[in-house]
């Protein structure tokens, strides 16, 4: 609500009050000047038999002044300076609120680079639109380089019927797209290329989705109240917003592509969780799968005397539940931001830290491998419940990890002290069992409760491997 002007206030300001002391002087006049409704704001003058002069901003009344003489003067010269004042005021409103427009869009558009899917950096553009703009519907429409056809992606407000598709060319969504030229139609169902059906609108704004070379789609926002008319003003904002989506979908897609590329090429899908594989390659430094020497945490899994339960079942029946088993145990490594490296027979190895680096290795690591025991006692197969049970054996510290092998085959793999010594502490685990290194407890001792077992030696090195159990 625009607050009104109080002429107290502006007789208040050292120039005004001047000026009115000025007319008075040169004019020999007594001056009084008053609030609407009556009360002396200024002046000495007896308003009893003087005359009154109104003072008016836009035909309203904010006050008197009474005398003679400069008296007309005097009110003629507070309605202008009135005036200007609100004018002032109007603009640095209006200065105002560009600025927090402004400022929602590059939030916004922050919001929508940050999205990983086209779908939903179009809807976030289509639900914020209505901030800026008033509209009953909008979309966004995206071409389908298979089809050759733009697609809805993203729409908000009234239902779309039927849900269509549109060569470029087609229709007004389609010619500005073959145009790349935005248009407002303040009069839709005039205009011979409305599609009867597609929507029900008055007005309606349609904007490229721009890159630098080419389109890649439109933004649609329509207004359905009779009478409405979108102006150039609406056009800026919305191009402005077209401009932020374009960039986000391009990268998205861009992202989309170099993930398939990478898992095509190196595999790496089958090991690495996708969100964080793309997670990697967001990043400034990207995956490297070169040999490189990384502090990480390595564990090693496996089922306690699987061939003695597994001797009387036919090898179709083990694979089955193996199948079962790893694929349940995977999901869980993944959910906790590991690498599956490999599985050996039954044995399942996973690392934490690469190819993607990650924060708080050990923890995850025994996060992991409490999650993997509870996980095989609920897994929905009675015979994996009741035959399968796994020690864990978790180490960490510096090794080389990287695709490692011969020219014709190369495998994405860990060498070093540390993966002997969470091989080792597997095998010494029984069923149930994680057992974890000094270091692994250090790093953890604040995160879940242990238990010392004692020491062991290990081939290659002098001192003996402290050895500690996780109680969970």
């Amino acid at each position: 609500m625009e607050k009104k002007l109080d002429l107290k206030e502006l007789i208040g300001e050292k120039d005004v009050a001047a000026v009115l002391r000025a007319v008075a002087d040169s004019t020999g006049s007594s001056i009084t000047v008053q609030d609407a409704k009556g009360g002396r704001l200024m002046g000495e003058g007896r308003p009893g038999g003087d005359r009154r002069f109104p003072v008016e901003v836009k035909g309203e009344l904010i006050g008197w002044v009474r005398g003679n003489g400069g008296a007309a003067m005097a009110a003629t010269l507070l309605g202008c300076l009135a005036a200007s004042k609100l004018r002032r005021r109007g603009l640095a409103e209006s200065v105002r609120a560009e600025n927090e427009k402004l400022t929602r869009l590059h939030e916004i558009a922050r919001r929508m680079f940050d999205g990983r899917d086209v779908r939903e950096i179009a809807g976030l553009a289509v639900s914020e639109v209505g901030r800026f703009i008033k509209a009953t519907s909008a979309s966004i429409m995206l071409l389908n380089e298979e089809t050759r056809r733009l697609e809805i992606v993203a729409a908000q407000g009234q239902e779309y019927h039927p849900k269509i598709s549109l060569r470029p060319g087609e229709g007004i969504a389609g010619d500005v797209f073959d145009s790349g030229k935005a248009e407002v139609i303040n009069d839709v169902r005039s205009d011979p290329r409305y599609i009867e059906g597609a929507m029900l609108s008055f007005s309606l704004m349609c904007v490229p989705l721009r890159l630098r070379d080419r389109v890649i789609g439109v933004f649609n926002v329509s207004n359905e109240q009779d009478g409405y008319c979108y102006n150039e003003r609406d056009v800026e904002v919305l191009e402005i917003l077209a401009l932020y989506a374009a960039g986000a979908v391009q990268n998205a897609l861009y992202r989309e592509n170099r993930l398939g590329e990478m898992l095509a090429r190196t595999g790496l899908g089958r090991y690495i969780s996708p969100k964080i594989l793309q997670a990697g390659l967001d990043g400034k430094n990207g995956v490297s799968l070169d040999p490189v020497k990384k502090d990480i945490a390595i564990l090693f899994s496996d089922i306690r005397n699987f061939s003695g339960v597994c001797e009387k079942l036919p090898p179709e029946r083990i694979v089955e539940y193996l199948n079962e088993y790893f694929t349940c145990m995977v999901d869980v490594i993944f959910g906790y931001g590991g690498t599956l490296n490999k599985f050996v027979g039954d044995m399942i190895v996973a690392l934490f830290g690469a190819p993607v680096e990650t924060i708080n290795n050990e923890r995850l690591a025994v996060e992991t491998a409490i999650d993997m025991q509870r996980r095989l006692r609920t897994i929905p197969v009675p015979f994996i419940r009741e035959h399968f049970s796994t020690g864990i054996g978790i180490g960490s510290g510096e090794v080389i990890v990287g695709n490692i092998g011969s020219p014709q085959h190369m495998d994405y793999t860990a060498i070093g002290d540390e993966v002997n010594v969470a091989e080792r502490l597997q095998a010494l685990a029984g069923g149930g069992q994680i057992l974890v290194t000094r270091r692994v407890y250090e790093y953890t001792a604040d995160s879940f409760r242990f238990r010392e077992v004692g020491c062991m030696r290990v081939k290659g090195r002098e001192k003996p491997v402290e050895i500690f159990e996780v109680v969970y």
